[in-house]
């Protein structure tokens, strides 16, 4: 194992990168909150990585945890690195300056672990620059015992097969549990003297939500996975999520890090509930954060406190995949407003999933911010809800949008997705004409009309989710749906409706990457070789180079992402935790069923 000393590069960042980029805070560390232990007297050092820059990075809520937790570990010190913005990058690659962390300017090639948090397969590219950057070999393969182990969490770690080579463990489940049981145990085998290879098997038949990748082998026919083998007898071939039960005990930050940069979201963040009670068969998280678990109102108050006198933010975000299904949310608001309202500090909420209980939130919430009303429709046509496993009525949606309006909310940000099955040209036209229905509501109140935004993202079939075995529509499909709903719009002369079209390419890409096997690796490497890399930022993704790195690789974006799995197929995840392979297949059933029966209908002639 890595037993090199740390070297500290203070001295030449202060002096040759600060000096040179446009936003030196983004780099220099030492905020309020901040951790720094000295590493000469730890027993393992982590490097916490976020693929992306700092602001975005600082909003990450599960960062901040691991964060928190791996710092209270003895003889432990986790510090931060994030992905240096383009400037940034020329000039350390010019001068020669690695990748280094915030807390102490240390190169983070010199740490016991790079741990990694994904959200999405798009940072993929970004996680090899960093590689790079920290003087790492990029494939696992190629590592030896003076490289840090590369870990890999987050949700996207479940579907993670096209990053398999470059990723030496991934973890799979709730950090909270992950982190303390792998440090410590690979702390044990640094005292130990053990051997890299030695030390990644032990894990592999110790922690069963700990996968290794390179312990196993694939053999394909064809695009097919003919079989998953592993090259030890005595190690797993299925995974299991680390779940935390008892969510109330569950580690948070007292006093989370109060960023010199702002961020994307400066505020308190309280998760208030994991897990989601509906079952959308689009969604990945709902269905990979089972199972669903709420902390006390007690708590998140104790928690809204310790944070708020450690930071003084005056926004508290009550976070969750469908926070008004929170059981006690009129309480938890009630008392929050009982203790911040004086101090001047508003409660934030996320999209809001609509149900019953949306009709009376907003008359809670008297100190809820009321920029805007957020709320995830999806789909825009009842039959389309009922196909998606959403449901929600045109009639629980207009009340409780009313009583929003009536409560003093001014504007509504909508979210519709294009793409599902039997999805007909007049769904998405309805799209144009519900978010026009939800504007002009909002005259029987003020005689105005509301501002809506509507944001039209398009399906990207996920792993873990019924629509798995989708292909995605192809991108004509996506371009036509685009064009027709901006035609109503002009229909109608609906110019209070702004609509927001998420990049089809980027879309295409996030499903051929996502749902890929091993084989993609080459593809993602020979990308980021040829420049790609932020590839979520509008201003750096660049399409051509992906379309480039499929065809040097005899494969096509666009019919991997149109990929079609069988039932009987083994697919790329299904060993990767998640729900298991015939309750999704029920779902997908189901689903397939319903929308045979909505095309049977419409075709028939009355």
């Amino acid at each position: 194992m890595n037993n090199k000393p740390i070297e500290i590069l203070k001295d030449r960042v202060e002096q040759q990168l600060l000096p040179l980029v446009q936003a030196p805070a983004r780099y220099i560390g030492g905020e309020i909150n901040q951790i720094k232990k000295d590493l000469k007297t730890c027993d393992y050092a982590i490097a916490l990585c976020f693929p992306d820059i700092y602001e975005i990075a600082m909003s990450h809520t599960g960062l901040a945890i691991l964060y928190a937790i791996l710092n209270g570990l003895p003889s432990v010190a986790a510090e931060r690195t994030f992905s240096p913005w383009t400037d940034a990058e020329e000039i350390m690659r010019t001068r020669k300056i690695p990748l280094f962390t915030m807390e102490s300017k240390a190169a983070a090639g010199d740490f016991d672990m790079l741990g990694f948090s994904i959200n999405n397969e798009l940072c993929y590219t970004t996680i090899l620059n960093m590689l790079d950057l920290a003087d790492i070999p990029l494939r696992s393969a190629d590592r030896t015992d003076d490289h840090p182990l590369i870990v890999v969490g987050g949700i996207t770690a479940a579907c993670a097969e096209p990053i398999a080579d470059f990723t030496d463990i991934f973890v799979l489940g709730d950090g909270e549990k992950t982190a303390p049981e792998l440090v410590e145990i690979l702390k044990h085998h640094k005292k130990q003297g053990t051997s890299r290879k030695d030390t990644l098997l032990a894990i592999a038949k110790t922690l069963p939500f700990a996968y290794v990748p390179s312990l196993y082998t694939y053999e394909y026919e064809g695009e097919k996975i003919k079989s998953f083998n592993p090259l030890h007898p005595d190690i797993p071939t299925a995974f299991i999520s680390a779940t935390v039960d008892d969510f109330d005990k569950a580690p948070v930050p007292a006093a989370p890090i109060v960023p010199f940069v702002e961020p994307v979201h400066e505020r308190i963040s309280i998760e208030i509930m994991r897990g989601c009670p509906g079952k959308c068969r689009f969604c990945q998280a709902s269905f990979c954060k089972r199972p669903l678990r709420f902390r006390s109102v007690e708590r998140i108050v104790e928690i809204a406190k310790q944070n708020y006198k450690a930071t003084a933010f005056d926004t508290i975000g009550l976070l969750s995949l469908s926070t008004a299904d929170y059981p006690h949310l009129g309480e938890l608001i009630e008392k929050l407003q009982e203790y911040f309202i004086p101090k001047h500090v508003g409660i934030s909420l996320p999209s809001l999933r609509v149900k019953e209980q949306l009709q009376i939130l907003p008359k809670l919430a008297a100190s809820v911010r009321k920029s805007g009303l957020t709320i995830a429709v999806e789909a825009a046509s009842e039959k389309l809800r009922k196909i998606i496993n959403k449901p929600i009525t045109d009639e629980d949606l207009l009340a409780g949008i009313l009583a929003a309006y009536e409560a003093g909310y001014k504007r509504v940000k909508l979210y519709f997705m294009v793409g599902f099955p039997a999805e007909t040209e007049d769904d998405i036209k309805q799209i144009v004409h519900l978010s026009n229905k939800i504007a002009r509501l909002k005259k029987s109140v003020d005689n105005r009309v509301a501002d809506v935004t509507a944001a039209i993202s398009w399906l990207v079939p996920k792993p873990h989710t019924p629509f798995a075995w989708l292909g995605q529509k192809e991108k004509e499909y996506f371009e036509n749906a685009k064009k027709i709903i901006l035609d109503e719009k002009r229909k109608l002369n609906a110019r209070y409706i702004r609509f927001n079209f998420h990049d089809i390419e980027r879309s295409t890409l996030e499903s051929a990457i996502g749902r890929g096997d091993r084989r993609m690796s080459n593809v993602i490497e020979t990308a980021w070789r040829s420049g790609a890399r932020f590839d979520l930022w509008q201003e750096c993704f660049d399409y051509k180079i992906w379309a480039d790195a499929f065809r040097q690789n005899d494969m096509d974006p666009n019919k991997s992402a149109q990929k079609n799995f069988d039932p009987e197929d083994i697919l790329p995840w299904q060993h990767l935790a998640g729900p298991k392979k015939d309750y999704l297949l029920d779902h997908y059933k189901k689903a397939m069923a319903e929308a045979k029966t909505e095309l049977t209908d419409e075709n028939q002639t009355p």
